[in-house]
C-alpha cells in the first residue's frame, strides 16, 4: 500500500493512506478544468494506472463551458483511457429524469442545458450569488440523479472534489475526507508544473493559477473586470447571457432587478454597450466569488 507522511499544526508527522486510494464507491465530481484533472490522475495512478471498480467520474456540462474545456475532458478520457460520464441537465415533468447521458461530440454547447433550467417551471428564475440554483440544478442534482438511476445510495459524502490546499475559503466549506487534494497538500504551483510536464493540456490561459476563461464563459461570479474583458476579446460571448436576462424580464415583469444575473452591477447588455463604446468602468482588483461548479 502506497503511504505519505502529513505533517498537522503542531508540527507532528503521520503516517497515512494515500489520500487517492478508493475503497468504496466514490463520484469523482470532474469541472474540466487543471485541478480536477490532476485529482483524476492521482486516483489513476493509486489506482495502478486505472480506475477502481467502486469509482465513477461524471462530469456536468452546462452548455456554456468553453470549447476548449470540452476537448480538455475528451483528453483525459482518451490518453488517460478512462471512462468520463458526460451528463446534462433536461427539462422533465417528473425530477428524477432531469438528466441526460451525452457525449464529448454531442454535448450542448449553446447553453440549451442552462436556458432549460432557467425556464425549469415556465416561469424563468435567473440564478444570482445568493441563490446559485445554476450550480445546484445542472452540477449537484444532475449528477445525484444519474447516480440513483444506476442504483447507487447516494449521498454528497460520497463525492470528491477538485478543492486544492492553497484554497482556505473553499476547502473550510467541505468535509476533508471529500478533498484528497486538501489532505496533500496539493498548491495551484503542484498543478501548474505537473500540466507542464504532459503532453496535452487544457487550452486556455493559465493567469497565476487561474483560469479566467474557465467553467461558464461568462459567469456571474466573475469579476465584472473579468467579464468585460472577455467580452471585450469575443464580443460573441455576450449575447446568451443578454438574452437571458431579457427572456426573463420580458416574461415576467415584477421580477425588476431579479431579471438580471448581477442586481449589484449593470446588464450584460449594458455591458456589451461599454465594450463597443470602450468604456471600462470596473475595478479591476474584484475578487471572483468561489463556487462549487468548478475550479
Amino acid at each position: 500500500m502506497q503511504t505519505l507522511v502529513c505533517v498537522n499544526e503542531h508540527n507532528e508527522s503521520r503516517t497515512t493512506m494515500n489520500p487517492y486510494l478508493i475503497t468504496e464507491p466514490t463520484c469523482i465530481s470532474f469541472s474540466g478544468g487543471r485541478t480536477s484533472a490532476y485529482m483524476l490522475y492521482k486516483v489513476l495512478q493509486a489506482g495502478g494506472g486505472k480506475l477502481p471498480k467502486e469509482a465513477i467520474v461524471c462530469f456536468a456540462n452546462t452548455g456554456k463551458e468553453m470549447e476548449e474545456t470540452l476537448q480538455f475532458v475528451h483528453d483525459c478520457e482518451v490518453n488517460w483511457n478512462v471512462e468520463i460520464h458526460w451528463l446534462e441537465y433536461i427539462a422533465h415533468a417528473e425530477p428524477s429524469k432531469r438528466f441526460k447521458r451525452v457525449t464529448y461530440e454531442t454535448a450542448s454547447r449553446n447553453g440549451e442545458p442552462f436556458a432549460a433550467s432557467i425556464d425549469q417551471n415556465g416561469k424563468p428564475y435567473l440564478p444570482n450569488p445568493v441563490a446559485r440554483i445554476c450550480t445546484i440544478n445542472l452540477k449537484i442534482r444532475v449528477i445525484d440523479k444519474y447516480l440513483k438511476s444506476l442504483g447507487w445510495d447516494h449521498n454528497e459524502k460520497m463525492d470528491w472534489v477538485g478543492i486544492r490546499a492553497d484554497e482556505q475559503r473553499r476547502a473550510a466549506k467541505i468535509g476533508r475526507e471529500r478533498t484528497p487534494l486538501v489532505v496533500d497538500g496539493v498548491t495551484k504551483e503542484t498543478v501548474g508544473n505537473f500540466w507542464k510536464s504532459q503532453p496535452f493540456d487544457l487550452k486556455l490561459p493559465n493567469h497565476n493559477g487561474v483560469t479566467m476563461h474557465g467553467n461558464c464563459d461568462l459567469c456571474f461570479l466573475k469579476p465584472a473586470n473579468q467579464i468585460y474583458s472577455l467580452i471585450n476579446e469575443k464580443p460573441e460571448r455576450a449575447i446568451w447571457w443578454m438574452e437571458m436576462e431579457q427572456f426573463a424580464q420580458s416574461s415576467n415583469k415584477t421580477y425588476g432587478d431579479g431579471a438580471k444575473f448581477r442586481k449589484d452591477r449593470p446588464s450584460y447588455a449594458q455591458m456589451y454597450d461599454y465594450v463597443k463604446r470602450q468604456e471600462n468602468l470596473f475595478d479591476p482588483n474584484e475578487d471572483a466569488i468561489a463556487c462549487f461548479c468548478g475550479d
